[in-house]
């Protein structure tokens, strides 16, 4: 069924067709020959369902037109470029540790979905729900695409648009959004295959906070574990967790341990025994347990499609939190076993809450359901506080559950340049948490590259360095007082514009929209843009061009239409052409679009640092264009938002005859104002906005206010910056400059 807008939907029956009306969509089944047209409530075509083919294996695959306009996007986690036309991908989680490269067809996450886009046309997606091995085909034919499955049901959803964004909210309406995470996910975070002890751990923070580098979490690989047994510590490397954890949150950092779905099998561990006693584990049809080799050596794996197991898994991980450990990263998850099949076996029946599927019928899902018994489990243990996971394998509506990352890159420069595309398809997939391990995981880093990939990964979602256990360390700090500069003032800038990337997470998580997108999202009309994934914007505003090649200090970087400030310069550009921009190893091209609104903060050490918490929060406006923005702060740990506990704000800039005027207007204020801190300065300071207006051509000759105070004003003529300070500024106010 397509997914229509609300209202009432209509079947009827002639001679030649169904017909299924609803307000807004209109699909037709022709009886014979067979085809199932969707078109849009002007009568346009949106999908063409030509017809359905089966093999000798009873296998089917749907085929649906496309022609020489047709762009191809989403298809969740897959390597190349942007647009996947040519391209043809398997929906298989496969733990891949071979470097990743074009032809590989499948990785960790099996989203299947894609999304038709033709310039002049209504966009429109197909999701196809299946959990088994699935392909999408846009190489074979020429004149349509492929949908097939293996096994099971082509369960279509066509999701229509009109416009990209459209198509991507109707998607998350259906599959879920990302819900609002923990502010301290969102700040930088640094790993290492492996931390090998408690010291290790320790001395990688106080280090941290001595060069004055940003960070907030660190994680725990395999190794903190003893032999590999999950929900245990080793009792030398790791004898006082609890001491542990006491010192990095005085230091202001959160610990993410690994947990793999592999339970080791012995009969002396609790968990296997529970696991075992209480049928939670994957078996044979004839009832034998499924074991197969992984990290600990023979290992069970919990049925997670089962609810009762699946509370058993949340549940155990009081472990962790009675230390105060708020996050966990899922890894090998697909689920990956050392085997020949690479997985489980496809034979392992499982329970499915009395539904039994074979493993080859439910492949896709393990990692996913994995997550949601992580999640759930942290969230019923953290006393109201929201958790944090991290997933490396996943399957449409991952992001209700877990933050992903790509897995297991390299230190390459083509894999830097690849996670742009990989991550701007994951947002069109619906997955908007997500980034790559900066600096790569496998092969050995330089500090060039380093340096470059830290730039990007400061405007990725989830930004997070990490490497192999093979490889050199990539500390920001070891390559050098250059490097670890740069690395400091990129990971500061991050920070320093927390609360428009908090902003943008609320809006994904009431849009779906993703917080990185590719230009063609704001640009669909801009014949240009269909396949450029080197450069992306950080939500609307804000165009962001890396450096993806050693040794090159300028790059070709195209504006679209408007006129675009260089965020580092303020020169003006006019958009609709390609300008060359210079990028000494400190510079990442950075620029603008007129009109954007940027909201930051003081530079913080962590998200919840009180000095940055309570100081007024400044709004930078680049002049020359209108502009909306909207504010969102809540206390950022907790679920009180969703008992109206947030500030929701609008801000809007117009420029017209000679006069400049900042509107904000409150959408939501279930804040006392100064919430996060209760002292009577600090509320103070949460109602008091510094203003910044770059690039304002002239000095205006007066300013007034209304509904707030004006406590000061100035203008620059040399930088063409005003700066002003409104006081009581939470509220209604309107400013203007004229």
């Amino acid at each position: 069924m397509p997914i229509a807008p609300s209202g009432e939907i209509v079947l009827s029956e002639d001679e030649e067709a169904y017909t299924i009306a609803s307000p807004g969509l209109r699909a037709v089944a022709v009886k014979s020959p067979f085809s199932f047209k969707v078109y849009d409530d002007r009568g346009g075509l949106l999908a063409n369902l030509l017809g359905i083919e089966w093999n000798e294996k009873r296998s089917q695959t749907a085929l649906l037109a496309m022609d020489d306009r047709s762009h191809f996007y989403g298809l969740g986690e897959k390597t190349g470029f942007l647009d996947k036309k040519g391209e043809r991908y398997e929906m298989w989680n496969s733990d891949v540790y071979a470097p990743h490269v074009p032809d590989i067809e499948a990785l960790y996450q099996s989203i299947p979905w894609s999304i038709h886009f033709r310039y002049g046309l209504p966009a429109y997606g197909v999701l196809l729900d299946n959990p088994g091995r699935t392909a999408f085909d846009m190489r074979t034919r020429a004149d349509r695409y492929q949908i097939s499955a293996e096994k099971g049901a082509l369960d279509l959803y066509i999701v229509q648009g009109p416009t990209l964004k459209d198509v991507v909210r109707h998607l998350t309406a259906l599959i879920g959004r990302t819900p609002l995470p923990p502010k301290w996910s969102i700040g930088y975070q640094q790993s290492r295959y492996s931390y090998m002890s408690q010291e290790e751990v320790l001395q990688v923070a106080r280090t941290f906070r001595k060069k004055q580098i940003p960070c907030d979490v660190l994680y725990l690989d395999i190794h903190y574990m003893d032999e590999y047994r999950v929900f245990t510590w080793d009792p030398v490397a790791f004898p006082r967790p609890h001491e542990m954890m006491r010192e990095l949150e005085a230091l202001g950092f959160q610990l993410v341990p690994i947990v793999d779905p592999g339970v080791k099998k012995d009969p002396s561990y609790p968990v296997y025994r529970q696991g075992v006693h209480n049928g939670y584990f994957c078996r044979k049809l004839e009832g034998e347990i499924f074991i197969g080799p992984v990290w600990p050596g023979p290992s069970a794996f919990p049925d997670f499609t089962d609810d009762g197991a699946a509370a058993w898994w949340g549940d155990l991980h009081v472990h962790y939190t009675s230390h105060g450990i708020k996050g966990i990263w899922n890894d090998m998850n697909e689920p990956s076993v050392f085997n020949d099949a690479k997985t489980m076996d496809l034979d392992v029946v499982h329970a499915n809450n009395g539904d039994p599927k074979t493993h080859g019928e439910l492949h896709n899902l393990y990692g996913m359901l994995m997550s949601k018994a992580t999640q759930e489990g942290m969230k019923r243990h953290l006393s109201g506080e929201r958790p944090f996971v991290l997933t490396r394998a996943g399957y449409a509506g991952i992001q209700r559950y877990a933050t992903v990352w790509t897995g297991d890159n390299r230190a390459y420069w083509e894999h830097l340049a690849m996670s742009i595309p990989m991550v701007l398809n994951l947002g069109l997939s619906g997955v908007a948490f997500a980034g790559p391990d900066i600096g790569g995981f496998s092969h050995h880093t330089t500090g060039e590259l380093l340096a470059r990939w830290t730039q990007v990964g400061a405007f990725t979602p989830f930004c997070r360095n990490h490497s192999a256990i093979d490889t050199i360390r990539q500390e920001p700090w070891l390559f050098g007082e250059k490097v670890e500069d740069i690395c400091r003032s990129y990971i500061g800038l991050r920070y320093r514009h927390m609360p428009t990337l908090y902003s943008l997470f609320y809006e994904t998580s009431v849009s779906g929209l993703p917080i990185v997108r590719p230009l063609l999202m704001e640009f669909p009309d801009d014949a240009n843009v269909y396949n450029l994934c080197d450069q992306f914007l950080f939500g609307p505003d804000l165009l962001i061009a890396p450096i993806l090649r050693p040794g090159t200090f300028s790059r070709a970087v195209y504006l679209p239409a408007g006129v675009w400030i260089d965020y580092w310069t303020g020169e003006r550009h006019e958009g609709g052409r390609w300008i060359l921009a210079e990028a000494p190893l400190a510079t990442m091209p950075m620029y603008v679009r007129a009109g954007g609104i940027l909201a930051e903060q003081p530079l913080a050490m962590y998200a919840d640092d009180e000095a940055a918490q309570s100081a007024p929060l400044t709004l930078t406006i680049y002049a020359g264009g209108d502009g909306q923005f909207r504010l969102y702060e809540d206390d950022g740990r907790t679920y009180a938002y969703e008992q109206g506990a947030y500030r929701l704000r609008e801000f809007s800039w117009s420029e017209h005859s000679g006069s400049s005027t900042l509107r904000c207007q409150p959408a939501h204020d279930g804040l006392p104002h100064g919430i996060e801190k209760e002292e009577e300065g600090a509320n103070a300071d949460k109602q008091t906005l510094r203003i910044v207006v770059r690039q304002l051509s002239s000095a205006p000759a007066q300013a007034i206010v209304s509904g707030a105070t004006l406590r000061e004003w100035t203008y620059d003529a040399e930088t063409r910056q005003l700066h002003a300070v409104v006081e009581g500024a939470a509220g209604n106010f309107e400013l203007r400059f004229f």
